[in-house]
């Protein structure tokens, strides 16, 4: 265990990153076994499970706990497949996963976060966010519809955010799917080929990929403002898909270890109850 938490630390941003520097291709939890890395990340979607199961029945304690999982990356880095992944084995009742694509209408017409804020994790709730609150700081930016003081105003609000949450009793944990150019290729060249997955295709991520050193500084920058102690941000090698998998299960279930959780006390005294 402390060999993992080891490891999962080396690739915490700090207040510098240079995601050149790391490996999009690394393998650091995944073995030589296909089959017994999937009998890990089983082990871990079942203890995942466990943990969630007692976040749940917390959700109406004095100071109920929640986490919201942040997942970034560049187009078919993964977001998907990670989510079913990692819950694989837990109730729909607990966990939800919210999803963002471009603003509407009504959603530009309030301050960027107004749509983020409205479905972050209940109580005693597990929130996946697909792609997220920095979306309308990378986008805009890398765009040209906003400038740097701008961007940096916003990565300021959202580090006040994102405090808040935690305060309220939200664990926030981020993760940066980096995959790396090459296997985007594959991965997009895949979609077009099957005729089953051509739906998950839009010929706006060719214009995204056309901007692919743009959107890797504008990653380096926001990642490296907002990773904080209460917020922090993890850089997951992608191009493998299993590692990717088994990576985020780690942290989701070392997170949710750290929060100590306990089966509530029930109101009522078992030894008086009888079933008839």
């Amino acid at each position: 265990m402390a060999k993992n938490s080891a490891a999962l630390e080396s690739w915490r941003v700090g207040r510098k990153l240079k995601l050149k520097d790391l490996d999009p291709g690394a393998r650091p939890f995944a073995g030589s076994s296909r089959e017994a890395d999937d009998a890990r990340l089983d082990e871990l979607a079942i203890e995942i499970d466990r943990l969630q199961d007692l976040l749940y029945a917390n959700g109406s304690a004095g100071a109920p706990p929640k986490l919201l999982l942040v997942l970034q990356g560049m187009d078919t880095s993964g977001k998907d497949g990670t989510a079913r992944s990692v819950f694989s084995r837990c109730s729909p009742l607990g966990v939800r996963v919210a999803a963002f694509k471009a603003p509407t209408e009504v959603e530009r017409a309030h301050d960027f976060l107004w749509r983020v804020h409205a479905v972050v994790p209940r109580s005693g709730e597990i929130v996946v966010f697909n792609r997220s609150h920095y979306e309308d700081v990378l986008v805009p930016f890398v765009e040209r519809w906003i400038d740097a003081a701008e961007r940096d105003r916003r990565l300021g609000h959202i580090n006040a955010f994102e405090r808040l949450l935690h305060d309220g009793g939200t664990r926030v944990l981020k993760c940066f799917l980096h995959i790396s150019k090459a296997e985007q290729k594959e991965r997009l060249q895949a979609r077009v080929d099957d005729p089953a997955k051509r739906w998950k295709f839009n010929l706006g991520d060719l214009a995204t990929r056309a901007k692919w050193k743009q959107y890797v500084a504008a990653y380096e920058t926001a990642l490296a403002a907002t990773s904080t102690a209460h917020a922090p941000w993890y850089v997951i090698p992608a191009d493998s898909k299993t590692n990717r998998n088994l990576m985020i299960a780690r942290l989701v279930a070392e997170v949710l270890k750290g929060m100590k959780l306990k089966a509530p006390k029930p109101d009522f005294d078992p030894a008086a109850v009888k079933i008839v």
